[in-house]
């Protein structure tokens, strides 16, 4: 069962790490916040587009690794359409469950896809890679409350 689970998660971030939906630049974005991950060469900008606090755009550009490129797609299609508040307790889960500070399925269950990275922490350099977009989307959310 845990081999399936892991080829099912492979093929997961295999995935988002290939699909272009959200990757593009942005006119005229609301916000744009760049997240680097010097350990990995992860470069990645993030355009929102804001409007009555909801998230109602995300596009993202830059290079990196297949989990810093599966990680950002993931969140970019967890986050469009949620309200900046919703977006905070999506990161908060996010990070809380690469710190396995939340471990209960049900509760990660908001989490979709970006459970595939559940288990990152059992490889430390690579942690750096999922949490960037997060991080990143952080920052600029934190952004728009200044």
């Amino acid at each position: 069962m845990a081999t399936e689970l892991n080829e099912l998660y492979t093929e997961i971030i295999t995935h988002y790490s290939r699909t272009n939906k959200h990757r593009h630049s942005m006119d005229n974005p609301d916000i744009t916040m760049r997240g680097v991950n010097p350990s990995c060469g992860d470069d990645l900008t993030l355009y929102l587009h804001v409007k009555d606090d909801i998230i109602k755009h995300v596009a993202l550009s830059g290079e990196g690794c297949a989990i810093s490129q599966a990680s950002a797609s993931i969140m970019a299609e967890l986050v469009e359409g949620k309200s900046i508040d919703e977006s905070k307790k999506l990161i908060e889960k996010f990070t809380g469950m690469i710190k396995k500070d939340i471990t209960d399925e049900k509760e990660l269950e908001e989490l979709g896809d970006a459970v595939a990275f559940e288990n990152i922490s059992n490889m430390p350099a690579r942690v750096k890679c999922a949490v960037l977009a997060w991080h990143t989307l952080e920052e600029a959310l934190n952004k728009t409350q200044n």
